[in-house]
């Protein structure tokens, strides 16, 4: 029994510490941002981005040190999967989701063609190679440099609400080193009690990485979005949706592949068409009317139960 507990134990205290350490240092680095007068938009669609995919980038990194590179790509894949499926699929239930006409233009496509582009980089040579990662992380400084022209340009882009009060300098650096010290040994144990567990109960680790761990590295997505659909700020919860499953291609790949290259196996394929998939069902149930209905949630879900049986029988 202690077998099986000790490593459940080490994966719900390690997401604990994952979501915690990447809220604090998502709040350090905005305030640091702010300090230094950098426009709050950009912090939005960069910092606070970048930080919801911050346990994945933990978590990955960690799992292709250790060698564990199934559960490192399984958990990116399955993280978007889940983002969009099961997070907008249950947001959509609680109230409707507008979508603004650059989200159905730019970004969900973006992130169509960022899924596709991956899945041709790893199956080409069955490897997420250094190069590979070279390219994805061009990419989303391209993006970066690109949302500073936009802003520049005076294009309208939605405000991420935040505090204008400037937080004291030491402040700043302590929550920056203790949430950035609470995601690296919170990723070290969940990878540690996940791969544990796989070898427990004979279970891939692929498998584990898209379904247990995506969902727990998943929970910042989940939490950010249930609440901006509770205040009614739906703005938000779909541009944090789109925007993780952005960067934890761009960002979380590519700097894990440049650490260590990725290698990928043939089922591989069927994880990255289901990604596919995924994000072309989010764009498909938008563009009619521009906006996610109760329907769409109910769709997702059923779409997200039917992936999960896929995955454990297949």
């Amino acid at each position: 029994m202690t077998e099986i507990l000790i490593p459940i134990a080490l994966v719900v205290v390690g997401f604990v510490l994952l979501m915690k350490g990447a809220d604090w240092f998502v709040e350090g680095a905005a305030k640091a941002a702010l300090r230094f007068g950098i426009p709050q938009i950009i912090i939005g669609l960069t910092v606070v981005a970048l930080g919801t995919s911050l346990p994945e980038a933990a978590v990955s990194i960690n799992s292709a040190i250790q060698g564990a590179s199934d559960l490192s790509v399984g958990n990116i894949l399955g993280s978007n999967i889940i983002n969009v499926l099961l997070i907008l699929g249950i947001t959509s239930l609680i109230c409707v989701i507008p979508v603004t006409k650059k989200a159905i233009r730019f970004d969900i496509p973006l992130v169509v063609i960022i899924t596709v582009l991956l899945s041709y980089l790893a199956l080409s040579d069955n490897l997420i190679s250094r190069i590979d990662g070279a390219i994805l992380i061009a990419i989303m400084i391209l993006y970066v440099i690109f949302l500073g022209y936009r802003v520049k340009k005076g294009d309208e882009l939605e405000e991420i609400p935040g505090g204008e009060k400037k937080m004291a300098a030491p402040l700043i650096i302590f929550l920056i080193i203790l949430g950035g010290a609470m995601i690296a040994f919170g990723s070290h144990i969940t990878v540690k009690g996940a791969v544990s567990l796989a070898t427990r109960f004979g279970v891939s680790e692929r498998i584990i990485g898209l379904t247990m761990v995506a969902f727990g590295t998943s929970l910042p997505e989940l939490v950010t979005s249930i609440t901006a659909a509770r205040k009614k700020e739906t703005d938000i919860a779909i541009g944090n949706i789109v925007g993780s499953n952005f960067f934890n291609i761009v960002f979380v790949l590519g700097v894990t592949s440049l650490i260590r290259p990725i290698p990928c196996d043939a089922v591989f394929k069927l994880d990255a068409c289901a990604a596919i998939a995924t994000i072309t069902l989010l764009f498909l149930c938008a563009l009619p009317k521009k906006k996610l209905s109760k329907f769409s949630g109910v769709l997702m879900l059923i779409c997200y139960t039917a992936y999960l049986v896929f995955t454990f029988v297949r």
